[in-house]
Order: structure tokens, then C-alpha cells, then sequence
């Protein structure tokens, strides 16, 4: 019943399976790892097999570096939906009041959710197979990195399960999966790389320590989940769609939000208790007071702890102990944004086509720009705040006497940077919120669209400077890395080393390029200027049509 006649899984891989994105999402994984062996393979007439090939050796560590981040990136999208699916579906019940037991639905949603991930990884071994005539590394090797990829696979799957087991949305269990599991990934990737040089050590840690706190951590999590299956609290809700906020706020444990006091004011403004001033936007006014914060603020609290964790060694770090490495700090801001921007913006519109609300929408006074301009502002409103709430280090830098007022223009470059990627992310969103009738589907192709945008560039810079270092393609390439933030924070122009009052350039900050700065908020401006026009264009062409 759990394994070979279980119906939960047996739907669920029929389902999934049969998709047309799942071929499409086959054909484009191993053809994105088949280019990065193709471009990669060395370039040398003959190999020295009696000696340490060091290029292969990087090839198969950005192979396999590559399929982890595909699979941290992929295990929450497909495991996230598992469970919330269901409650969003009003199946929920009906799945535990079946026979099965609560073993079997949670083994059976967790097997059904990374199968198509085990898919990809597997057929992904014929192309690494390809690199071992190179030498470097030998077929046990490959075979301990392909074990510990699947056990680390399965934990972040049964992460995510967790987290669906907890929420109600989607969006909300999705968001959170990716807030534990990104840096759990960064860890195990910082530890790994530690160990550059100890190949014996990987080996062992690989077939032992590995599979030990997988396993440890997927059994803790598999009991937590039937715990809870076996006491649900949703039971008999089908029909509570608002959580009492000031309940939720004195049963939460750890952070509260209260709506009343500052900060926590400024993204979850407190409860009407009289009517609409003229001339406000009810649409702006529901997402803010009603729709976002309607399934309760757990997700919010774990977001903002989980956020603060990591920022605190970081700010230190990169603002107090080692100013050199700021732009790192404001790339983890940025990455932070990807995560949460989308959460508030990518179901906008199509959780109104879900609700089967938009007609209702469309039939108001309200003109088309009323409607996009609330949802646009409310998301970017709520993504804005608690992503500023990561900035304030840079405003206690700027007040300790740390020299930092001669770094100003620098600093407000950077503000300005991560102002436009929160609208950046928030109009994406809401691009894909407009296309696309699922918030699931929209914010899966939201997530993409961010990854590409960002991540693209960056891993082609890496792969430039790794594998070809004195070619014409790296200065291209180069250029073409500008289209990302994370890049353009490292082109802000420092005048020295805020820590020295000499100004060396020896020790201070990277020196940079305003015109190449320049040049990117050009790129996002013209983005931005670009998705606005055009989902207006669609939603406001759908609104004639009386969709």
C-alpha cells in the first residue's frame, strides 16, 4: 500500500508525468548541461593522462554545481504544491478521510513530487559519463557526488512537503520552502568547497556524513508530517478564508507582527474601521488590508526571522570587518528580493481568475490602470519594506565613525539598485500573473524569468573567466553580464577603503565603472518600461473582450 499499490502516487505520477512541460523541462535540463560539457571540454590536441587534469576537474565540479543549484531551485516548485494543492482544491478532506494511511499519503505525495526531478538526474549520467575518459576523478567518485545529489534532493523535498503541510497557499509554502532551503544549500556549498583539495575526505563525507543528515532530517520531518496529518487543523475550514490576525498574534510563538506599531505598520497597515476617503484606489486598499495578509502572517514572521539570521554574520562581515566584500551583502539583499517579490505580485490577477472573482472586477467603475496600478503598488509596497529591513546596516554604517560619509554617492547607487530590482520583481510578477491563469504556474515562470535574469549572466561571467581566460569571448561576455543586478552592484565606484583614512586603492573597495552602472539602469528602466507597457496592453485588451 505505501509503495507498489499506493493511489496517491500512482495519480500523481500520471498526472505530472504526462504534462507537456515535463518533456520541455527534460529536453531543456540536459541541454543546458550538455552545452556547459560541450564549451568546457578541453581544447588541447593531447592529454597528459599520467598527471591531475586540473580543467577537467573544474569541468566536473560545474557540472555537478550545476545540477545542485537546478535541483534547489526545482524540489520546491514540484513538492510545495503537494499538499496545499490540495486544500486549495477542496480535496483535502476528502484525502484523509480515505482509507489510506498517513504514511502512504505522505510517502506517496513526496515520491510523486521528485520523480520527475530523479528523472532529470538520472538521465543527466550519461553526459557526465562522457568526461571520464578525461581522468581526474574516478567512477566511484561520480557515483558517491550522484548519492549524495539524490539524498540532499529528497531532504529539500521533504521540506517543501513540510512547509505544505503547515500553509494553506501555495505561494506561501513555496516562498518558505526556498527561505530554508537556499541557505541550508549555501552551507553544504561553502563546506564542499572547503574541501577542494581533500578528494579522499569528500569521498567519505559523501557515502557517510551525508547520507546520515539526510537521512536524519527526512525521518524527523516524515513523522512531523504524519503527526499532523493525524490531528488536522483544517479540518471542517473549507470555508474560512480570512485568519483572525489578532488571534494568530497572540497564539504565534517567537516574532509577532502587531498592525498598529512601527515598522510592522508600514507593509501591514492596520484594519479600516471607517469608510474609503475619496479618490483612494479600493483595489490598492483590499490587497493591503485584506487579500495579502488574509491566510495570516506565518510565512511573513518565518521570512523576516530567517532573513535576519543570515544578514547578521553577513553585515558583519561585509560592512564592519571586511568593507571590501559590501557588494556580497547587497547581493544577498537582492537574492532576498527574488524570493519574497514575487510571492506578493504573482497571483494578483490570476487568484481573482481562481476565486472566480475578475468578473466581478471587471464590472466595477474601476478602469483598467486603477486595477494594475493597486496590485502593482500593494506588491511592491509589501516586498519593498521588508527588503529595506535588510538595509538598515547601512545606515548604522553610515553613523558609526567608519569614514563611510565619503561613500555616499556610492552607497545611494546601490540603494537605487535595489530600488529598481523590487520593482523589477514585482512587475514580473504581475507580467506573468496577467498571462498565465494559475499563481502556481505564474509564480513557478515568475521565479524562472528572475533566475535567467539574474543568474544568467553571472554564470556565464564564471564560466568565461574559468574556461577561458584570455579570449575574446570573456570581454563580451563581460558586457553581457551587466544585464544582471547582482553584477552591476560590484560596478559601484568606491573612492578607497572606508576603514583607511590614506585611501589606498591597495586595500580599499573594487573601484568600479559608472558608465557600466549607468548602463544597466538603462537595461532595467527599458525591462521595466517594456513588461508594464505590455502587460497593460494585455490586460486592458482582455477587459474589452469581457474575459
Amino acid at each position: 500500500m505505501y509503495l507498489l499499490e499506493n493511489p496517491v502516487l500512482q495519480r500523481e505520477l500520471l498526472i505530472n508525468l504526462r504534462r507537456k512541460r515535463s518533456f520541455v523541462l527534460l529536453l531543456l535540463y540536459n541541454a543546458v548541461l550538455a552545452a556547459v560539457v560541450y564549451f568546457a571540454w578541453p581544447q588541447q590536441l593531447q592529454l597528459d593522462l599520467t598527471t591531475t587534469p586540473e580543467q577537467t576537474i573544474r569541468l566536473i565540479q560545474l557540472f555537478f554545481l550545476g545540477q545542485f543549484a537546478l535541483a534547489v531551485l526545482l524540489s520546491p516548485s514540484f513538492a510545495a504544491e503537494s499538499l496545499t494543492g490540495e486544500k486549495e482544491r477542496r480535496t483535502y478532506e476528502m484525502l484523509l478521510a480515505s482509507p489510506l494511511s498517513r504514511g502512504a499519503i505522505v510517502l506517496g505525495k513526496l515520491l510523486a513530487s521528485l520523480a520527475h526531478l530523479a528523472i532529470l538526474i538520472v538521465t543527466s549520467l550519461p553526459i557526465v559519463m562522457l568526461c571520464l575518459p578525461l581522468g581526474g576523478v574516478s567512477l566511484y567518485e561520480i557515483l558517491a557526488l550522484y548519492l549524495a545529489l539524490v539524498l540532499s534532493v529528497a531532504l529539500f523535498g521533504m521540506i517543501s512537503l513540510a512547509c505544505s503541510s503547515y500553509f494553506q497557499r501555495t505561494s506561501a509554502a513555496l516562498i518558505a520552502s526556498y527561505v530554508i532551503i537556499l541557505p541550508l544549500a549555501m552551507l553544504g556549498v561553502l563546506f564542499w568547497s572547503a574541501l577542494g583539495g581533500e578528494a579522499k575526505l569528500r569521498l567519505l563525507m559523501a557515502v557517510t556524513v551525508v547520507p546520515a543528515i539526510c537521512f536524519l532530517g527526512i525521518g524527523l520531518l516524515y513523522a512531523s508530517i504524519v503527526r499532523r496529518l493525524q490531528n488536522p487543523v483544517e479540518l471542517g475550514s473549507e470555508g474560512r478564508e480570512v485568519i483572525d490576525l489578532e488571534r494568530e498574534s497572540k497564539e504565534a510563538v517567537g516574532l509577532v507582527i502587531d498592525r498598529n506599531q512601527f515598522p510592522d505598520k508600514l507593509f501591514a497597515p492596520a484594519k479600516r474601521t471607517g469608510f474609503l476617503p475619496d479618490g483612494a484606489n479600493p483595489v490598492y486598499d483590499k490587497e493591503m488590508r485584506s487579500e495579502i495578509f488574509s491566510q495570516g502572517t506565518l510565512m511573513l514572521r518565518i521570512v523576516i526571522q530567517v532573513s535576519m539570521l543570515v544578514a547578521i554574520p553577513l553585515m558583519a562581515i561585509c560592512l564592519f570587518v571586511a568593507p571590501i566584500n559590501l557588494p556580497w551583502y547587497i547581493g544577498y539583499v537582492l537574492l532576498f528580493n527574488v524570493l519574497v517579490g514575487p510571492v506578493f505580485s504573482a497571483g494578483s490577477i490570476s487568484s481573482e481568475r481562481e476565486h472566480e472573482t475578475l468578473d466581478l472586477l471587471l464590472t466595477t467603475n474601476l478602469s483598467p490602470g486603477q486595477i494594475l496600478s493597486g496590485k502593482l503598488l500593494a506588491g511592491l509596497r509589501v516586498s519593498g519594506v521588508l527588503t529595506a529591513f535588510l538595509l538598515w546596516p547601512l545606515v548604522i554604517a553610515c553613523v558609526l565613525p567608519l569614514n563611510y560619509w565619503s561613500q555616499l554617492p556610492a552607497i545611494g547607487a546601490q540603494l537605487l539598485l535595489v530600488s529598481l530590482s523590487c520593482l523589477t520583481t514585482t512587475t514580473v510578477g504581475l507580467f506573468f500573473s496577467v498571462l498565465l491563469r494559475k499563481t502556481s504556474a505564474a509564480l513557478t515562470a515568475t521565479y524562472l524569468a528572475l533566475v535567467i535574469l539574474y543568474g544568467a549572466p553571472m554564470a556565464a561571467r564564471y564560466f568565461a573567466a574559468t574556461f577561458f581566460p584570455n579570449s575574446q569571448q570573456q570581454a563580451a561576455v563581460q558586457t553581457f553580464s551587466m544585464a544582471s543586478p547582482l553584477a552591476a552592484s560590484f560596478e559601484v565606484p568606491w573612492t578607497g577603503n572606508p576603514f583607511s583614512n590614506s585611501g589606498d586603492s591597495e586595500r580599499g573597495m573594487p573601484r568600479g565603472d559608472w558608465s557600466r552602472f549607468a548602463l544597466f539602469i538603462c537595461w532595467i528602466l527599458l525591462v521595466n518600461g517594456v513588461l508594464l507597457g505590455t502587460f497593460a496592453w494585455l490586460f486592458r485588451r482582455r477587459w474589452r473582450l469581457g474575459e
